[in-house]
């Protein structure tokens, strides 16, 4: 599968890297020039491949977001996605550790309306980079961390739950994009516990059924 990455920081580079190591072809939108993060992401891995933003769009099935939501806005307004899936790995952070858009919206939600065209998948953002750069737990035998997704599109969500499951994670399925609210305060959760607590990143949540 084409895959284009916007964004290759500690988040991106960890989904891009190991997708890349599956087989997958992954490419990191980026207009030129210096970029401190590209230059690393060539050097830990140089079978990535760099393409201008709207060539790399233009060429992937999947797009991954994962730049600070900050910047989301003024990055989309560009941008051509119709028809894409565009994975939202990205999380609205407030001060204080609060929910960055006052949890009156997901940011998510406010994301599908910035790419209406796009189908908006949520996934990638209950943990820390840590996690994405390996998710083994091999003490729990067969019990794989889970990951939890939401987003309106099924055929997208599907898609994107399969990449979920090639990279070792149990997919879940939450529920439509609103969902992605509650995903968000997960990420708050995970992140208060594991850098303000002190606890580590090495923990994730898991899905147990009988």
């Amino acid at each position: 599968m084409n895959i284009a990455f916007i964004g290759i920081g500690n988040v991106g580079f960890a989904l891009a890297n190991n997708l890349e190591k599956l087989g997958h072809q992954v490419f990191v939108a980026h207009e030129g020039g210096e970029s401190v993060s590209v230059s690393k992401a060539l050097t830990a891995n140089p079978d990535l491949r760099v393409e201008a933003v709207s060539r790399a769009i233009e060429q992937a099935e999947v797009v991954f977001l994962a730049t600070p939501f900050k910047v989301v806005e003024s990055v989309l307004s560009s941008l051509n996605l119709e028809g894409k899936i565009l994975v939202d790995c990205t999380n609205p952070v407030g001060p204080g550790m609060t929910h960055g858009l006052h949890s009156e919206q997901s940011g998510s939600e406010f994301i599908q309306k910035l790419v209406p065209n796009a189908s908006v998948v949520k996934a990638f953002t209950i943990y820390g980079f840590e996690n994405f750069i390996d998710n083994s737990y091999p003490d729990y035998a067969s019990l794989k961390p889970a990951m939890l997704v939401a987003g309106d599109d099924l055929t997208a969500k599907a898609t994107v739950s399969d990449l979920i499951a090639q990279l070792g994670w149990e997919p879940v399925d939450t529920g439509g994009l609103s969902q992605s609210l509650h995903l968000e305060h997960m990420t708050l959760l995970w992140i208060k516990m594991a850098r303000v607590q002190g606890q580590g990143s090495d923990f994730v949540w898991g899905k147990m059924t009988r």
